[in-house]
């Protein structure tokens, strides 16, 4: 098989050069691994105050029970576990810059009600129905002993980062008025535990560089090298002499070094702030969604690619082997069809398919971008096609570990070098594992469509990554493939 896995022509490319571009290159997660923390924070304290919020929350509710409520464990524990989900989706756990109470109130007192709700329920079912009085004062203590339990805790956190027990080492990404002023407002304020150590600016401000309140560290192109090297652990983006398009993938280079990135919005003045916004007197600060990598469900999602492929090789070996058949029947040795194409960190991996057609010889096979009307196609070629049965063989690529079940789909290293010199961010879709399917396959971006639309989708697939997202993805694909709309 000689085709490109669904992707759009290269004469269908309807894409123009930026002026300027930086090619994506994610490092190795050994490479950007930093080098460790502030020998002034104690490693007790570099977690975030999130796990110290929930265990303030597990006081306030045992200390609130005891007072009001005794009764059944097994009830009093899935109301707990109740209220801190409560809590997490309510996002009271969240990092932030600035603890407030009276922020956090209106949640506070909604979550405490829905859990309530649902202990009366437990209780009802587990213990018994329990006196409406004695579960009105319950939820009354619960408020109380909560919010005097968190007020305690901000109070702690507060403390620790203004007497310097919470220090992160911060980098302020743009030397221009804006960052200046986030600057000194860091050099300032300690109450926001951030700790400023320079700037990085394309162009440096030369004999004004001595007027500046922090050192000039670079430029743009050695944030991840200052990172690593100064043990950054926050990176404000206040602009500066770049183009965004330019500080797009300069940010990206970064996906999985272990550091929060906050933007100040342009025209911050009139940005609409929310409570996910964070600000520093005066300044929001919109903090960037964490990359894939760091989050704990993309862990899982790896051990989700090895079970379902395992299963599913099991389960489909008679498939696999009627298939195997047919091809055999219809062109004579060499079932499978390796093909070199490029994954993830733009390493090349071998791809398997079932053989549609024999190429005549390794540079068609390079080169040709899609057989789909070639009239070398057969009949059980061109059924395997239409049906994706001919993708089956890469659920042992799945398993072992050259790609995943979801995501961008991968492509020949020959088009990958065309489509990078014109495409802008082509080559950020190389940030994660290559998938069987993925965001822009499932929306019909196969076959001979628009590069740039495949790879914008595919970098909206990363950047919005969820479990749930992979399973849109997997249904919507399924019914793709039940409607026979293969490349």
């Amino acid at each position: 098989m000689v085709d490109a896995t669904g992707g759009g022509a290269a004469s269908g490319a309807r894409t123009r050069a930026p002026d300027r571009r930086v090619r994506l290159r994610v490092a190795d997660e050994r490479e950007v691994r930093p080098v460790g923390t502030p020998a002034s924070e104690p490693w007790w304290l570099r977690r975030g105050v999130g796990p110290y919020l929930v265990l303030a929350d597990v006081v306030a509710f045992a200390v609130a029970t005891a007072i009001t409520l005794p009764g059944s464990l097994t009830a009093h524990g899935l109301a707990l576990g109740f209220l801190l989900l409560v809590f997490w989706r309510a996002g009271l756990y969240r990092s932030r810059l600035t603890l407030s109470l009276l922020d956090d109130l209106p949640y506070v007192l909604a979550a405490v009600i829905v859990a309530w709700t649902f202990k009366v329920a437990a209780f009802s079912v587990v213990a018994g129905i329990d006196p409406p009085g004695r579960q009105v004062v319950h939820i009354v203590v619960l408020l109380a002993t909560v919010l005097v339990v968190r007020m305690v805790a901000y109070r702690v956190v507060h403390t620790a980062r203004c007497r310097g027990f919470v220090r992160h080492r911060t980098l302020v990404v743009g030397a221009g008025q804006v960052g200046v002023r986030v600057a000194a407002t860091l050099l300032e304020r300690h109450n926001y535990g951030l700790d400023p150590i320079g700037f990085l600016d394309a162009n440096a401000p030369g004999d004004d560089a001595a007027l500046l309140p922090l050192p000039l560290l670079g430029g743009y192109g050695r944030l991840a090298q200052v990172i690593r090297e100064q043990a950054v652990r926050d990176v404000i983006v206040a602009y500066g002499g770049v183009d965004e398009d330019e500080l797009v993938d300069i940010l990206r280079t970064c996906d999985r070094l272990d550091v929060e990135v906050f933007i100040v919005p342009r025209l911050f003045e009139l940005h609409d702030s929310n409570r996910y916004t964070d600000e520093i007197w005066g300044i929001p600060l919109v903090r960037r969604r964490r990359s894939v990598y760091r989050s704990p469900w993309w862990r899982a999602k790896r051990l989700v690619d090895a079970v379902v492929a395992a299963v599913s090789l099991l389960l489909l070996t008679p498939v696999l082997a009627a298939c195997a058949l047919a091809v055999r029947l219809e062109g004579g040795p060499g079932i499978i069809f390796r093909q070199e194409r490029v994954g993830l960190d733009g390493r090349p991996f071998q791809v398997l398919k079932f053989r549609s057609l024999k190429p005549v010889d390794e540079g068609e096979s390079r080169t040709q971008w899609n057989i789909k009307h070639d009239d070398r196609l057969g009949p059980v070629g061109r059924f395997l096609r239409a049906s994706s049965l001919d993708e089956l063989p890469q659920l042992w690529n799945i398993l072992r570990g050259d790609m995943s079940l979801v995501g961008p789909r991968p492509e020949r290293p020959h088009f990958v070098d065309q489509f990078s010199a014109h495409i802008p961010r082509y080559t950020a879709r190389h940030r994660v594992p290559a998938g069987l399917t993925g965001w822009a396959q499932s929306h019909g971006l196969r076959g001979d469509t628009s590069i740039e639309d495949r790879a914008r989708f595919d970098n909206y697939y990363i950047e919005n990554w969820s479990p749930w997202l992979d399973v849109k993805i997997v249904l919507k694909t399924v019914g793709q493939v039940l409607r026979r709309q293969g490349g």
